[in-house]
């Protein structure tokens, strides 16, 4: 009877021996899992952007590239018209000094914004139209069917053919010059519009007709706006090519434009005018698509191709 306490007393002691390495073992794995968690060092940096394929270089840089080739032609018009015997006669291209220096047009800021004036209008127009138009025939291939003998006729009628047309319909106000710039551009916009909406990924139209959604609501909320990016690169190509359509909007009937002031010029003979009036609209343009773009970028953040 006195020998049975000390059994007893051995068994109470290895219960409480026991856990303290079950413990210690469950606290092993954490710095390992610790360790797994730190991402490796001594990775290479990505190349800078003039080093890779289909890279984009950064705002500033984009700026200082157009403003190097602006400079480039600058240069090369002095070239070719440097010295007592230039590469190219006077008459045809009057060096750049003196026609810099002899540069006059009459209320000069006042014709580019009455021409920016017409070129907004007739694009925001042709914008409106050739979108509401291109969505349509881009869901429904009918429609793009029946649109398509006009559009091909619009974009295949020469712009100077359509200048008579334009002022037998709609006289030589400012309703003329916005029209004729309406007509000269929806065509395009209503192709780009359409091609937009048909590249529009497959899948995403089949996961919204999954998900029970209409017709009308896949045209609002996965077509419309996967396609909108491509629009609105589309509507600012449409503003260059509205200025370089200026000089045959305000052919007639204008008293300030710089489409007006590049007319009078040529009647006058003053050929440097005309050349740095060329400049200026190649200057307005570039300035406006990269401030558009800047803008389009900052909407469309998600799509670096932009």
């Amino acid at each position: 009877m006195a020998d049975k306490p000390p059994p007893t007393t051995k068994p109470a002691a290895e219960p409480t021996a026991k856990p303290a390495p079950a413990s210690k073992a469950k606290a092993e794995p954490a710095p390992k899992a610790k360790a797994e968690a730190v991402p490796p060092l001594g990775l290479p940096p990505p190349p800078a952007w003039w080093k890779t394929l289909r890279a984009d270089p950064p705002p500033a840089a984009r700026l200082v590239l157009g403003l190097v080739m602006i400079f480039v032609l600058g240069f090369a018009w002095w070239f070719v018209t440097r010295g007592d015997e230039p590469m190219v006669s006077p008459a045809k291209l009057p060096p750049p000094g003196p026609s810099f220096h002899e540069f006059e047009v009459p209320d000069l800021v006042d014709s580019i914004v009455d021409s920016l004036e017409r070129v907004f209008l007739g694009v925001g127009l042709a914008a409106v139209v050739g979108v509401s138009l291109g969505l349509l025939a881009g869901a429904n291939r009918a429609a793009a069917a029946l649109l398509a003998p006009l559009v091909i006729f619009l974009r295949s009628i020469p712009m100077g053919a359509l200048l008579p047309l334009m002022l037998i319909l709609f006289g030589i106000g400012q309703e003329q010059r916005v029209m004729f710039l309406f007509f000269a551009l929806v065509a395009f916009v209503f192709s780009d519009t359409m091609k937009a909406v048909a590249l529009v990924p497959e899948r995403y139209v089949e996961t919204a007709l999954t998900l029970g959604a209409s017709r009308l609501q896949i045209i609002r909320k996965v077509l419309v706006p996967l396609a909108v990016p491509d629009i609105v690169t589309s509507i600012r190509f449409q503003v260059g090519l509205a200025l370089g359509y200026i000089m045959l909007a305000e052919d007639i009937g204008v008293d300030h434009g710089l489409g007006h002031a590049i007319t009078t010029s040529q009647r006058l003979g003053k050929s440097g005018n005309v050349y740095v009036l060329l400049f200026i609209i190649a200057g307005v343009a570039f300035g406006l698509d990269l401030l558009l773009r800047t803008i389009q970028r900052g909407v469309f953040a998600w799509r670096r191709d932009l």
